[in-house]
């Protein structure tokens, strides 16, 4: 059976009409009826009850369904693979997060893949102290993380998921114990920072003062999340993270505690305007469609 006919056969199988399946596949009631009869006579066998006024699949034809669905999408998605090869075009779409909670986004990864299994989806951490290079380096197709993003080569996209605020600091900080923080506490002692991000992008993180008006003093630049963690532990710095940080840094130096009054921070994707692809697209949508968390 050639690639068409199986096409030919799958389409008819759930239009259920022999018009609409011409129709939708650009031939002719003709075509579509000599290619069933074809694959008939070749089986030995009736895929379709045509004796009545409606068209319905028969037992068989059902059991030919079951079998070569999953057949048809991957020769689908093996050629689609090939045209996109062909034409220097990665069918891997590489997500870099800045978030910690890839796990917590899982629908959103595994509709993808359901809805595009021509396409491969790759997660991979991105360092919050150069946001930006990942995307601009071509290392990342997309970017999860906090926003806004105003950077003109960048295109924000939809919101993921939105998380309240957490501090956090040593388990031996004079703040440990508490059941919880307030801004206005941030104003008290230095508070994490990397000299290489946007002064714009690091105040939706933090703001520049308490509500009282008290300036928020930003700590010595930060190399890596192990740096700020480190400095965290050795009560050189506090750091209001996102709230999922509580579960996914769960370390016996560290302890979180909840910044009520704290705004939740907004994460969701960027990429580049001029990188933008099938793919980017794609996976944009499925966010759109299932919507925040």
């Amino acid at each position: 059976m050639e690639l068409r006919d199986i096409e030919i056969f799958l389409t008819l199988a759930e239009e259920l009409h022999f018009g609409r399946t011409a129709a939708r596949l650009h031939v002719t009631q003709a075509r579509v009826s000599q290619a069933i009869k074809t694959q008939e006579r070749r089986i030995g066998g009736l895929l379709f009850d045509r004796a009545r006024r409606t068209v319905v699949l028969s037992p068989l034809g059902h059991q030919l369904r079951a079998d070569l669905l999953p057949v048809y999408a991957g020769l689908r998605a093996s050629l689609e693979r090939a045209k996109m090869a062909a034409r220097g075009i990665t069918a891997e779409l590489r997500v870099g997060t800045i978030s910690a909670n890839s796990y917590d986004l899982r629908r959103y990864w595994e509709t993808f893949r359901s809805r595009h299994p021509q396409w491969d989806l790759r997660l991979r951490t991105a360092p919050f102290v150069d946001p930006f290079g990942g995307l601009r380096r071509g290392e990342m197709d997309i970017l999860v993380t906090w926003l806004p993003v105003l950077e003109p080569d960048l295109i924000m996209g939809p919101t993921m998921f939105s998380d309240g605020r957490v501090l956090t600091i040593s388990v031996d900080h004079e703040l440990a114990g508490r059941t919880s923080a307030t801004i206005e506490m941030l104003g008290d002692f230095p508070v994490g920072y990397a000299q290489s991000i946007p002064d714009y992008w690091f105040d939706a993180y933090t703001p520049g003062q308490t509500p009282r008006g008290n300036l928020i003093v930003r700590g010595p630049g930060l190399e890596n999340n192990d740096d700020l963690y480190s400095r965290i532990s050795t009560g050189e710095i506090i750091n209001p993270s996102p709230a999922h940080v509580a579960r996914y840094f769960n370390r016996p130096d560290l302890t979180h505690i909840p910044i009520p009054d704290m705004p939740a921070l907004d994460f969701g994707l960027v990429w580049r305007g001029d990188a933008e692809n099938d793919m980017i697209r794609a996976f944009a949508q499925v966010v759109r469609d299932l919507g925040p968390l």
